[in-house]
């Protein structure tokens, strides 16, 4: 059965700073720039519809008083978090469209309320032109939350960000993969010392796109599902310049298509964010199609006939579980599961945001489904489909993505790039 894609718009401006001393940033109009070259049509996708952040208003922030925006993105991070987890309550697929990088704060906290229901861990694919992992222990002071965001998510930084309703870390260092840092970037190293996974964008082309989502899998294999982030910034701007800190180096919108569709090609990837894309620099619309055709396409395996896997009745969390050769945790019981076949959620009608979270549970390692609604609430009551689905560590790595994918295609996919238009780095 296929997996429905639900849309809803996080337009914040919250973690970047102004562009000059009396504009606001313009990724909030990303979401409607995208819907107006026809995406949701064409994704048939659901409107999850819209949460509307705080006004924008940095106020007499000064450098040295910690994150700016601070209160007003944690109090988005958490309904945000609430409305992720109505769209996987109904078993769709969320494609969460940014805003800027902040955004990350709420997914993640939907992830760790996931892991934790099922007693199993949440990982990140961090698709981004940059690492994003300044924090107090690197820099000497922090201000801009969508150049801190994977910092913030992995623990590093102030309590009221970085361990939301008490949760720190949201993503262990173990559990994320970075994809398509420059090679020069600026906290390269301090990944290195954390133990974080990275392919800078040489290593990508090197390697091909392909591979390298499968090899993003493979990472993640110990992991009971994975997110993914993607900041359009990861391309060059010589074919993406309207994002707030462009910088050259980075990929084509092909490769950037050939990634996403081989991360969402597996009932392991729970959903997607993007990020950073600013209208303000695309008058005619030209990237805001671009974009659009590259999502989707790359979208274009989540949506695809496949066999469903079952839903789980329950899922005790599991002991801390013995720790492999390699210094990750081995996968997740199945001992401790009932299954029956899905029933699908209905399709018709927006999300009611709620932000109600019940336990979800495991169809297969990584597959995170909920339990069926509690007395009084609605089933649309399908008959099941599928037949139950095998349990165990491994089954991340997805057998559809080719190995004679050679590594010099990507290179050739990119084009040639000429010279990024000027654009002033604000994250």
């Amino acid at each position: 059965m296929m997996r429905r894609i639900a849309v809803l718009d996080a337009p914040t401006n919250l973690g970047l700073r102004p562009p000059t001393a009396t504009a606001v940033p313009g990724c909030a109009k990303a979401p409607g720039a995208l819907r107006d070259h026809g995406l949701l049509a064409r994704l048939r996708a659901r409107d999850a519809g819209c949460l509307t952040p705080p006004r924008y208003d940095p106020g007499d922030w000064r450098p040295g008083d910690g994150v700016c925006h601070a209160p007003e993105i944690s109090g988005y991070s958490v309904a945000l978090a609430d409305r992720i987890g109505t769209i996987i309550d109904r078993g769709e697929f969320p494609l969460v469209l940014g805003g800027d990088c902040s955004v990350l704060l709420g997914s993640a906290l939907a992830m760790h309320r996931l892991g934790e229901a099922v007693g199993g861990r949440i990982g990140l694919v961090f698709v981004d032109g940059h690492s994003d992992f300044r924090h107090p222990g690197n820099a000497s002071y922090v201000g801009a939350a969508a150049g801190e965001d994977l910092a913030l998510v992995t623990g590093r930084g102030q309590a009221d960000l970085a361990a939301i309703e008490g949760r720190r870390p949201y993503f262990r260092d173990i559990d994320v993969v970075v994809l398509g840092i420059r090679a020069q970037d600026e906290y390269r190293l301090d990944l290195q010392a954390a133990g974080i996974t990275t392919r800078p964008v040489p290593a990508l082309r090197a390697e091909g796109a392909a591979r390298t989502a499968q090899w993003a899998h493979e990472q993640l294999a110990d992991c009971a599902g994975y997110w993914v982030h993607i900041d359009v910034d990861v391309l060059d701007p010589a074919v993406m310049p309207a994002v707030d800190a462009p910088d050259p180096g980075g990929i084509a919108f092909a490769e950037l298509e050939i990634l996403l569709a081989g991360l969402v090609d597996t009932p392991h990837c729970l959903g997607v964010e993007l990020t950073v894309f600013d209208p303000d620099y695309d008058p005619d619309g030209s990237y805001a199609a671009e974009i659009v055709n590259t999502v989707v396409s790359g979208l274009a395996p989540v949506s695809a006939p496949a066999a469903m896997p079952p839903r789980l009745l329950s899922a005790t969390p599991a002991p801390p579980s013995p720790r492999r050769g390699n210094g990750r945790p081995a996968g997740l019981p199945t001992s401790a599961v009932t299954v029956e076949p899905v029933v699908p959620g209905p399709d018709d009608g927006p999300s009611d945001g709620s932000g109600s979270v019940r336990p979800p549970a495991l169809g297969g390692p990584g597959l995170l489904r909920r339990v069926p609604e509690p007395e009084g609430e609605t089933s649309d009551g399908a008959e099941p489909v599928g037949p139950p689905a095998p349990a165990g560590p491994g089954l991340l790595r997805r057998t559809g993505l080719s190995d004679e994918q050679p590594g010099s295609e990507a290179a050739e996919l990119a084009g040639d790039l000429t010279s990024p238009r000027p654009g002033a780095d604000i994250a």
